[in-house]
């Protein structure tokens, strides 16, 4: 049916609320929830609700603590999530994060200790919107194996850029494809493509289960191998957060919090900076079907919600 991106907002909020989140942490949330929806990013928006609350109810998740925001040096300041949603710390931390840049040239925010992230471009367009560039990294459970291994040792690890005024913005994962294309191509009943997965014996397959049971590869072999490690030692190394390889799945209703870490660095663009953008974009402009990735991005006001999706988030709010 088609739901307009405000009820997806309040709908998110109420059902985290509902299950015991904050007012204020739930929106942070919520406008995540809604604008990944508003780009047709499925797997980051309302698929994403139940999970939330039900590791809400459960514990795994603190809804209501207070993010504590340091800054120790002139250049660094750290956002302390404390165990409870990522969104809500990297709120809090914004504001001195840009003022370090703008005085600095440079600076980066670590969110600590925080619930998975889901979609990071979230993040990076809100220091874009600040007129600085913003370069994000995150990790997540262990879904990666390395090139010719059959153990996931790394997660997804996504990495994203956001330039002012549209300049441009992508966001993706190191791995060949997110993990919830393979779920729900698995609750689809679908084959998957080669070069996605390996099974237990480290074998490509089109089998979304036994690619469940082995584990993703990363994007680009090799290449997109250091990616993903980049990602891991930032964002578990520079926030005092845990690797991929100790956190447990990001949906599974109870256990140990996330204690994921998101590292973000701000920079102020130069005087030539809008030039040397201008030339690269004018020289993708010319291609014909060539594009710079984010280009004329526009989010949908309105949105084709799944009958049982939409059901099922409403509910959410009077559990």
């Amino acid at each position: 049916m088609k739901v307009f991106v405000s009820e997806i907002e309040d709908a998110a909020k109420a059902a985290m609320t509902a299950h015991g989140a904050g007012a204020w942490q739930a929106r942070e949330v919520a406008r995540a929830v809604a604008r990944a929806e508003a780009f047709g990013n499925v797997i980051c928006g309302l698929y994403y609700l139940e999970s939330y609350c039900t590791q809400l109810a459960s514990g795994r998740v603190d809804g209501k603590v207070e993010p504590v925001i340091s800054r120790p040096k002139a250049g660094q300041v750290i956002a302390d999530a404390r165990f409870g949603f990522a969104q809500p710390a990297f709120s809090r931390g914004l504001p001195d994060a840009v003022k370090a840049a703008q005085e600095n040239g440079v600076a980066t925010l670590a969110v600590a200790h925080a619930h998975t992230c889901t979609s990071l471009g979230f993040f990076t367009e809100q220091i874009a919107a600040a007129g600085l560039v913003g370069i994000g990294f995150t990790n997540a459970s262990p879904v990666v194996a390395p090139p010719n291994g059959n153990k996931a040792v790394i997660g997804t690890n996504p990495i994203s850029m956001s330039l002012p005024d549209g300049g441009m913005h992508w966001d993706f994962s190191t791995s060949a494809v997110a993990l919830g294309k393979i779920t729900m191509a698995k609750a689809a009943g679908e084959k998957i493509p080669l070069g996605w997965a390996v099974d237990a014996n480290g074998q490509p397959t089109t089998d979304p289960d036994a690619a469940l049971k082995g584990a993703l590869v990363s994007a680009g072999g090799y290449k997109g191998w250091g990616f993903g490690l980049m990602a891991e030692v930032l964002a578990a190394g520079m926030t005092g957060s845990v690797n991929s390889l100790d956190v447990s799945g990001l949906k599974l209703p109870d256990g140990k919090p996330h204690d994921l870490g998101q590292f973000y660095i701000l920079m102020e663009p130069g005087a030539d900076f809008a030039a040397r953008l201008s030339r690269v974009a004018q020289a993708v402009a010319e291609q014909d079907g060539a594009r710079i990735p984010g280009q004329n991005r526009e989010p949908m006001g309105e949105i084709d919600v799944p009958d049982a999706l939409w059901s099922a988030s409403r509910a959410l709010a009077s559990a």
